[in-house]
């Protein structure tokens, strides 16, 4: 596939999505090997992933469901969210907790837009190789560093799930670039 194929056929992959199929340690340490080489400004490199995998995929529900029942009002929370919230890091081969660790000289808004562009190495990283994926940013990304211990400075900002799929994947769709693009030859 060239990398035009690849962009346009990444697509979110959600654990109800993932098979019981491990990710070999080397294809994780690639995909965070791609995402290392994003564009960054004076080469900070604020991004920071936390990997679980294994018996961790368990705890990491556990406090997500524990965080969501915690922070709920009684009359908004619903047994089904909590459920699915538990089961979807165990369903996934791999999490990774997407966090950034903001150089103070820079605007923090160019040290996320170096991670998000990390996060989107990652995502083309995982459809080159067939392996489903997506980012998803809940309110307990804000107490995460209550789970698992954060550096100074360092903020949660996702997750990552990943895991093997079976079966095909819908076409995207994009309204047309003609729309969002003025051309200044002037």
């Amino acid at each position: 596939m060239t990398i035009d194929d690849i962009i346009r056929q990444r697509r979110a992959v959600f654990p109800a999505q993932y098979i019981d199929q491990e990710i070999p340690e080397s294809e994780i340490k690639q995909i965070l090997e791609n995402a290392n080489w994003a564009p960054t400004h004076k080469k900070t490199q604020p991004w920071r992933f936390k990997v679980f995998r294994g018996p961790s995929l368990v705890r990491l529900g556990d406090f997500l469901a524990d965080w969501y029942k915690e922070n709920t009002p009684a009359e908004k929370f619903k047994e089904i969210k909590f459920n699915k919230t538990r089961k979807k890091a165990a369903k996934s081969a791999c999490v990774i907790a997407i966090c950034m660790k903001p150089d103070p000289s820079l605007p923090e808004w160019e040290e996320l837009a170096a991670t998000a562009c990390a996060v989107q190495n990652m995502w083309l990283s995982c459809s080159a190789r067939d392996i489903g994926c997506y980012w998803s940013s809940p309110k307990s990304i804000y107490d995460f560093g209550s789970f698992f211990p954060l550096d100074q400075g360092e903020k949660c900002i996702g997750f990552f799930y990943m895991g093997y799929y079976d079966g095909n994947l819908t076409s995207g769709e994009r309204n047309p670039m003609s729309e969002r693009v003025v051309w200044v030859d002037k």
